[in-house]
């Protein structure tokens, strides 16, 4: 067994405490959703077990509720699987992003560390490995805190959703009003706008036609590439403008 120094000892000490310190306001925020999604996934079937094992499995808070809800729909597993994958896509340039602080990582380290990165952590840690003073150990732990944390609470949720009858609260309307402010916050510009019409557009029309719910990864993807597009024209046409 390899003996660990007590200088290293420390460094993980400190790395706790720093850690947890920065993790609790993510917590929080945890804290609120997972109770919300615990209920959400209970009306729609699952139990708190299940619940936990899907937050501990998937750990992505918007791909879980896309997945409960499209679970509720009757959706097929290979959509689900799919439109899951799409979304979390994201975290490939989030992970690329991270990856210029952690070149020392290695192995089952750097594996248990990329499991953990979500929205909220990476945002914390990107800004902390910025400003200095922040290390691996402390982005770890700051990972697997609130990870702890959106376990936890959703399984809590899960269980108080027993006895919370069904649109109690605005339950039932708490994923769609989720999803209302994410769409928000990314319009940050007439392209982004366009993309959203499109895609709503999109996904009502072939609603009629398609059945099943794949007719959102159609309209997500389709919508998304055009976007792409879109993007580069208007980069074009700006380079165009200042010749």
């Amino acid at each position: 067994m390899q003996h660990i120094s007590e200088e290293e000892k420390g460094s993980w000490w400190t790395a706790i405490r720093d850690g947890t310190v920065a993790a609790w306001p993510i917590c929080l925020g945890y804290l609120a959703i997972g109770l919300a999604f615990g209920v959400i996934a209970q009306k729609a079937g699952l139990r708190p077990l299940e619940i936990g094992l899907m937050s501990l499995l998937v750990y992505a808070g918007s791909s879980q509720f896309i997945a409960i809800s499209m679970l509720a729909g009757g959706s097929a597993i290979a959509p689900i699987v799919a439109t899951t994958f799409m979304v979390n896509l994201r975290h490939l340039l989030m992970s690329s992003s991270l990856s210029q602080y952690l070149r020392s990582l290695r192995g089952p380290w750097l594996a248990f560390y990329a499991y953990g990165v979500t929205d909220e952590s990476f945002a914390l840690n990107l800004t902390r490995f910025r400003t200095g003073g922040w290390d691996w150990r402390r982005a770890l732990v700051l990972n697997h805190v609130t990870n702890l944390a959106w376990i936890g609470s959703t399984m809590l949720g899960g269980v108080g959703g027993q006895f919370i009858p069904p649109g109690a609260f605005g339950i039932d309307y708490a994923l769609v009003a989720m999803f209302i402010c994410l769409l928000i916050f990314q319009l940050r510009g007439p392209v982004f706008i366009l993309v959203a019409l499109i895609a709503g557009g999109l996904a009502v029309g072939l609603s009629l036609v398609i059945p099943g719910n794949s007719y959102i990864l159609i309209a997500s993807v389709t919508a998304a590439t055009l976007g792409i597009f879109l993007g580069k024209l208007k980069c074009l046409q700006g380079g165009e403008g200042a010749r």
